[in-house]
């Protein structure tokens, strides 16, 4: 069955929610788990499509758009919280019957594959972390413009800019696609009840204890652009002295999209940490 969007996927329903998920490729090693980031009109297609058909080549990928975002359902009422969406996640995995993953988050998907990581450790293999959020820090002017965001065309523009480190990339057409998703359907209803003001809540929502984060032994790929204006690299840079197991690879150049600004490099770091090494523990 063809569909109209490259971005609606399997459809899978737990309870009271319908998750929107891609589940691609078979391969040797141990499935990824991809999680997207927050910004507006976000689907795990949109955050991860440079990656998905590379990956999917030696292993199985799965990408869910997380509760609250994309072609995902879940009830209105229902309070969403790193719990929450990290049980969303096992039920996910326990419905597919995988046992074991290993994890890349973007941003406030590095904050839940952490969260993850912590509430499930046998369940993770290894981790990547880009651009990710999760320690406890004042926000950025540029996240409280992500999550602030109302719809516009000259709003996603800005959004854009503050996104990517090359404005050369941000064209119209690119502008206009990614303000035409937040505005389908109730997508800026929902986005609007994720993150509200005052928002450096969210990010203490999203954070862990450092105790939490020290006791995390998985191996861990940090990856971060220099010019990220969302997360600043000092977060990972924090982060990587509490992770005991984990490397840092810095991107100059480069804002918070790594994976499209530097998609080559990018997806070979991830590529080489996940697949060319002996999986398990």
């Amino acid at each position: 069955m063809s569909n109209a969007s490259p971005e609606i996927a399997s459809s899978l329903t737990l309870g009271d929610v319908t998750l929107n998920y891609h589940d691609v490729g078979e391969g040797a090693g141990e499935p990824i788990l991809l999680i997207h980031g927050s910004g507006p009109g976000v689907t795990a297609w949109a955050n991860w499509r440079g990656i998905i058909p590379v990956l999917s080549q030696k292993a199985r990928v799965i990408a869910p758009d997380m509760l609250g975002f994309g072609y995902t359902r879940c009830p209105e009422q229902l309070k969403l919280t790193p719990a929450v969406w990290v049980e969303s996640l096992i039920a996910l995995l326990d419905a597919l019957e995988i046992e074991k993953v290993s994890v890349v988050g973007n941003s406030f998907g590095g904050a839940i594959a952490l969260a993850l990581t912590t509430a499930h450790p046998e369940r993770v293999n290894r981790l990547v972390l880009m651009g990710a959020a999760g320690i406890n820090a004042p926000i950025s002017e540029g996240l409280e413009k992500v999550w602030g965001y109302t719809p516009s065309l000259e709003a996603m523009k800005g959004l854009m800019e503050v996104f990517a480190h090359d404005h050369s990339i941000i064209t119209d057409d690119l502008v206009r696609m990614r303000y035409e998703a937040s505005i389908r359907a109730d997508v800026q209803e929902r986005f609007a009840r994720l993150f509200p003001a005052p928002r450096q809540q969210g990010v203490e929502m999203l954070a862990l204890a450092e105790s939490d984060l020290a006791a995390i032994a998985h191996e861990t790929l940090l990856i971060h652009g220099l010019n990220d204006q969302v997360i600043p690299v000092e977060w990972s840079r924090h982060m990587k002295t509490l992770l005991p197991n984990s490397t840092l690879q810095e991107f100059d150049q480069c804002g918070h999209w790594v994976q499209i600004e530097k998609a080559a490099q990018f997806t070979h770091a991830v590529s080489d940490f996940l697949l060319n090494q002996s999986t398990g523990q």
